[in-house]
């Protein structure tokens, strides 16, 4: 009996780890997760100027850019310690969250906020920010092609042809 369905695609052709055709699943997260903030900012800031003119965009554009700062710097961290030690990737970017939290409520303290600084629209486009980064890491993770078990290896003299 034989079938005229479409095998699809081949399986084995993506590299397990990694996402697409980059070698790095970080650097693809920060490129999915930057591209979904900066379009939900540009819409962000739209609105804020229609409302509250420039200083209203420019404090959404302010708060965004913060919070893209302070998520890449994690997805950077990521992939630098990632390519010699995958497995400690993800312990050394729960450590440094602690380091930017603290670091970043220091500068905000220290320098204060400027005075053209609109704080509603400061806060919206921090907020809508942070939703639409998330999502896109949530999206990326579930789409990642993580390895959980390592392969067995071949036996000695290669693969077994006898069955």
């Amino acid at each position: 009996m034989t079938s005229n369905a479409d095998s699809g695609r081949p399986s084995g052709k993506r590299v397990v780890g990694s996402l697409g055709g980059q070698s790095s699943l970080w650097l693809r997260l920060l490129a999915l997760s930057a591209a979904a903030a900066a379009a939900a900012t540009a819409l962000t800031c739209v609105i804020a100027a229609f409302m509250n003119g420039g200083q209203g965009a420019l404090s959404a554009a302010f708060g965004a850019a913060l919070v893209m700062l302070f998520f890449g710097i994690s997805l950077l961290i990521g992939h630098f310690v990632g390519r010699n030690n995958p497995s400690g990737a993800v312990g050394l970017f729960v450590a440094t969250y602690f380091i930017k939290v603290v670091g970043f409520a220091v500068v905000l303290f220290v320098l204060g906020a400027p005075e053209w600084l609109h704080a509603r629209w400061f806060l919206i486009g921090a907020v809508v920010t942070v939703v639409f980064w998330q999502a896109a890491e949530i999206y990326g993770f579930s789409k990642a092609r993580l390895q959980i078990y390592n392969d067995p290896s071949e036996p000695k003299g290669g693969p077994d042809v006898s069955a």
